[in-house]
C-alpha cells in the first residue's frame, strides 16, 4: 500500500514539474532544396528523419515538375512554350495568388515578366547586351492571362510566365502541409530563409528566425541584422543584394524588374520582410515591395497598418536604417 501511495505521489509531481517529463521527440532534417538550404525541425512521432527526408524530397520534386523555369520538361516550361494548355492545382494556386498580389500593387507585381527576366540574364539565360525592351512589354502583363476550366488562355503566344516570386514560399507551405498530415503541431520549416513555423522549439520558446544583413553578394546565412519571435504563420524576405549584376556604365541591375518600363528597381529598400499566415503569401508581397521601391513601399504600409513588414533601406552613406512596421514590433527581439 505505501508503496503504491509512493508511486501516485511520484506521477503527481511529475505531471506538475515540467522539468521532469519526456522532452519531445524533435527531428532535424537537412539537406538542399529548390538550389539552396533545407532544414526542417519537427515534433513527429513518425517517421523517422530518413523517411521524413525521402518525403520532403518528394515535395521538391513535384514543386519542380510543376512550376521550374530551369527544367525544360517542367509543365511551367511546357506552357510557356505553348506544348500544351493544362494547369495543375500548383499553378492554379500561385497564379491565383500572383493576381491578387499584383492588384495590390498596381501593377508593379506581375509573373508575366519571364521575357524580360530572360534578357536581363536572370534565368539562367544568356545576357542580351541591349535587350529591346519596347518590343518585350508588347508581351508582358497578367491582363493577357487567365486560367479557364483547368486552362490557361494566352491573348498571346509569347506570352511567358515565371513564379520563381512566389513558388519558394509555396514550396515552404507544401511541406509544412506534409508535417501537419503527420500530426506535427511543433514544427520549423526553413528553405533559403523563408519560413514557416508552428508551436514552439525544442526548448519551449516561439521559433526564433534571423533576417539577414543586406550585404552585396555574401551567401544566405552569413549574416544576420534582426530575430523575430514566431509561434506560427510564415516569413519571406525579398532583397536585391544577392542576385544582380553591374553594367558597362557602372549601373547596378538587380533581378527584381518593373513590368512597366521592363527595367531593374533600384531604390535605397535593400531588402523587405513580410510576416503573413502562409509563406506563398509573405514571398509574394516581400517581392511587392521590392518591385514598388522604398517611398511607394513605405506609402503602402502607412495606409495598411495590419502589415507586419521590416524594411532595410540604405541610410545615404555606408550603414542601413530599419523601419519597423507598428504590427511587426512585438515579434522583434531585443
Amino acid at each position: 500500500m505505501k508503496n503504491r501511495t509512493l508511486l501516485l505521489l511520484l506521477a503527481a509531481l511529475a505531471a506538475l514539474c515540467p522539468s521532469c517529463r519526456r522532452e519531445p521527440d524533435y527531428r532535424i532534417v537537412e539537406g538542399a532544396m529548390l538550389g539552396t538550404t533545407l532544414r526542417v525541425t519537427a515534433c513527429v512521432g513518425e517517421p523517422s528523419a530518413g523517411e521524413l527526408y525521402r518525403r520532403i524530397m518528394g515535395v521538391d520534386s513535384a514543386m519542380k515538375r510543376s512550376m521550374s523555369i530551369f527544367d525544360e520538361g517542367s509543365l511551367l516550361s511546357r506552357l510557356n512554350r505553348n506544348e500544351t494548355d493544362s494547369v495543375d492545382e500548383h499553378i492554379v494556386r500561385n497564379w491565383t495568388l500572383a493576381r491578387e498580389i499584383g492588384a495590390l500593387s498596381g501593377g508593379r507585381y506581375d509573373v508575366t515578366v519571364k521575357p524580360l527576366v530572360d534578357a536581363w540574364g536572370f534565368a539562367g539565360r544568356e545576357r542580351t547586351a541591349a535587350p529591346n525592351l519596347d518590343s518585350l512589354l508588347e508581351f508582358v502583363g497578367s491582363d493577357k492571362v487567365s486560367v479557364r476550366d483547368g486552362r490557361l488562355v494566352k491573348s498571346d503566344p509569347r506570352v511567358q510566365l515565371d513564379f520563381n516570386s512566389v513558388a519558394k514560399g509555396y514550396t515552404v507551405d507544401r511541406v509544412a502541409l506534409l508535417l501537419e498530415e503527420y500530426g506535427a503541431e511543433n514544427y520549423l520549416v526553413d528553405i533559403g530563409g523563408e519560413v514557416r513555423c508552428r508551436g514552439v522549439n525544442p526548448h519551449g520558446d516561439p521559433w526564433r528566425i534571423g533576417i539577414e544583413r543586406p550585404v552585396d553578394g555574401v551567401a544566405y546565412g552569413q549574416t544576420s541584422e534582426v530575430r523575430v519571435a514566431l509561434s506560427g504563420g510564415s516569413l519571406a524576405t525579398s532583397g536585391n543584394y544577392r542576385r544582380f549584376f553591374i553594367d558597362a556604365a557602372g549601373n547596378k541591375v538587380a533581378h527584381t524588374i518593373d513590368p512597366r518600363t521592363g527595367r531593374s528597381v533600384v531604390s535605397r529598400l535593400l531588402s523587405a520582410t513580410v510576416v503573413a499566415d502562409d509563406c506563398a503569401r509573405a514571398d509574394a508581397l516581400a517581392t511587392m515591395f521590392m518591385a514598388l521601391g522604398a517611398e511607394e513601399a513605405l506609402r503602402w504600409v502607412a495606409v495598411h497598418p495590419e502589415a507586419k513588414v521590416l524594411f532595410i533601406l540604405a541610410d545615404g552613406g555606408e550603414g542601413f536604417e530599419t523601419y519597423v512596421s507598428p504590427a511587426m514590433r512585438n515579434l522583434i527581439l531585443e
